[in-house]
Parts: C-alpha cells; structure tokens; sequence
C-alpha cells in the first residue's frame, strides 16, 4: 500500500498537469458532474436512490476547536462499502482516489462539483488551503 504524502493535505502536492477524461474517472470508481443547482443535485439522488442526506460547513468558524480533527479525519483513507456523494456548494476541495496501479490519483473540486465515489474504493477528502 502505499502512503499518501505527508504535510498539510490541503496543498495540491503533486500538480502533474494530466487532465483525466470521464472515461478515466469512471475506471477509478468515480463520476464527476457540475451542477449549478440544488434541483440537479436533488434529481441525482433521487436517480441513484439515495435516501440519507447531511451538509456542513467546513471552516474553523463553523466547527471550533473540532476543526483540524475534523480536517484530518476526512483526509485519512477509508474504503466504501456503498456509494457516497459530495457536492461542493461552496470552497475547493480535493478527493483522493487509488488508482487499479495502487497509485493516488487526486481530484481537485470548486463550486457546484459533485464527486460520487462508487462502492468498493479507497478514498480520503479534505478542502484546500484558504477555504472557510
């Protein structure tokens, strides 16, 4: 297995410039869409049979001492039992994702992305630096 790069993981760390197509995202367990608005995002779910929904906000104002564990937490790799969606309403953010070689792929996320990360994949997320 190997180790995601240390340092603060809200740097982009590795910019490789290598545009991944929908196509290469699907392979990685991934579908990435735009959608401007809340009825998109409803109409997704509602698509994918999703059933359970939460939103937070993500900053140190919103969260208090919470925050950089909080931050972390989300960054450390778990693996999904079943799909799971982030829609970004606000911010930047990035997704990490393993790759079939057991490399990193890291996808980079802005306002109005949705990132849904298929069951069955090793994953970490977190915001990016001057977010919230």
């Amino acid at each position: 297995m190997k180790e995601k790069k240390q340092g603060d993981q809200r740097l982009p760390h590795l910019p490789s410039g290598t545009t991944l197509t929908e196509s290469d995202l699907t392979s990685l367990g991934v579908l990435y869409f735009r959608m401007p608005t809340l009825a998109e995002v409803d109409a997704l779910a509602a698509e994918r049979g999703y059933r359970n929904r939460d939103e937070i906000t993500v900053s140190p104002a919103a969260m208090g001492a919470v925050y950089e564990d909080k931050v972390k937490s989300f960054f450390a790799e778990h693996l999904h039992e079943d799909e799971e969606i982030r829609y970004v309403r606000d911010g930047r953010g990035y997704f990490d994702v393993r790759d079939k070689g057991d490399r990193w792929v890291r996808i980079a996320l802005e306002k109005v992305c949705i990132f849904v990360c298929l069951e069955e994949v090793f994953e970490g997320g977190l915001l990016t630096e001057g977010v919230g």
